[in-house]
């Protein structure tokens, strides 16, 4: 099943990292965890209109975590790198 530009790309991830990676041209979004490298690529290109060099991702797993002795696992995230050619640049600070 083939999904949307939507569906792959669910936000972008605002942190003082990500800000500073963005003085390398790079833009850090969290992505569907089903999301392949070009699949991400394709969505980035399609909703931004620029173009993108590499896609690099990274999948957070959940942790375990104890509140009132209840234990619950929380979710696995998965977040993309993304390095945009010279010239292309995202603001992410303003919506779609």
């Amino acid at each position: 099943m083939k999904l949307s530009a939507y569906d792959v790309i669910l936000s972008p991830v605002i942190t003082e990292k990500a800000t500073m990676l963005s003085e390398a041209n790079q833009v850090v979004f969290n992505v569907a965890p089903k999301a392949t490298k070009p699949e991400i690529k394709s969505a980035i290109e399609q909703l931004f209109k620029v173009k993108v060099k590499a896609v690099n991702t990274v999948v957070r797993k959940g942790k375990i975590k104890i509140f009132r002795g209840r234990k619950a696992l929380l979710a696995d995230h998965k977040r993309a790198i993304v390095t945009l050619a010279e010239g292309h640049s995202i603001d992410v600070t303003t919506g779609l």
